[in-house]
């Protein structure tokens, strides 16, 4: 054309790229790792159900690792027939039923062991509470005066030290030992207690019944825990019928109900 040339673009081949076979096999591996991966990642699944521990090595271009699949904390099978474990990332759905019941838990306390391992702990003599290691001494529980300083129901006047802990109890009703001992006393007590009876436990422990109808007891005599030792009543410096119950270490009275 009018004596120009035609620039005419240079038809030879480019060069081959070395690395890009090596770019397509590693694209490949890759595609077949992935696909492994996913089936071992059922295979996992599958094992967790049914109760195994799976290890499963996932093909990488990195150094290798195994993972370690943990077997079912807990399989449970719902009425279709399905099986849901539980194994940290494996949950049973929120439909499946979850029974939280359990055996019961039963113990047995022995209130005459304590207080035999009180007494015999050695020669410091025993506290001046335990609870629980003597037993109420009337069946129908009325707490009314209880003890320590009061306003007198004879006089009216304040600052009386009341020794014991009052149960209201109709009269006749059964007085119970509060624990298995020896009777040392059965009469009358001068200092307004009425007719009483007075169990020795052992190692400076007693406890006495007050203001009582008629006692069922002699002095000397061995009780069980929970016989029948009186009858309730309203003698001495007493309202009413009612129980005056009283615990004595060496002697002291102190505060029954930090032994029941």
């Amino acid at each position: 054309m009018d004596g120009q040339r035609l620039a005419i673009p240079d038809q030879t081949q480019r060069p081959r790229d070395a690395r890009r076979d090596e770019r397509r096999r590693r694209a490949s591996r890759s595609a077949d790792g992935g696909t492994l991966a996913r089936i071992g990642q059922k295979l996992a699944i599958s094992a967790a159900v049914s109760g195994l521990a799976l290890t499963v090595t996932l093909p990488t271009t990195a150094a290798t690792q195994p993972i370690a699949v943990p077997a079912p904390t807990s399989v449970s099978v719902l009425p279709s027939g399905e099986v849901h474990a539980d194994s940290g990332g494996i949950r049973a759905p929120s439909t499946a039923p979850v029974d939280f019941s359990r055996t019961a838990l039963r113990s047995t306390f022995d209130p005459e062991a304590k207080l035999s391992e009180i007494l015999t702990a050695g020669d410091g003599g025993v506290p001046t509470a335990a609870k629980g290691s003597l037993s109420l001494p009337v069946k129908d529980v009325e707490i009314s005066s209880p003890f320590g300083n009061r306003i007198s129901p004879i006089t009216g006047i304040g600052g009386e030290h009341h020794s014991g802990q009052d149960f209201s109890s109709p009269c006749g009703s059964a007085v119970l030992a509060a624990a298995s001992g020896t009777v040392t006393f059965v009469g009358w007590h001068g200092f307004g207690g009425g007719n009483r009876v007075v169990i020795d436990h052992g190692n400076g422990l007693e406890s006495s019944y007050n203001h009582l109808a008629v006692s069922s007891v002699e002095e000397g005599e061995s009780v069980d825990r929970g016989q029948t030792v009186a009858q309730t009543g309203s003698t001495g410096a007493s309202t009413g019928c009612h129980l005056h119950f009283e615990v004595l270490v060496d002697g002291d009275p102190v505060d029954p109900m930090g032994w029941l």
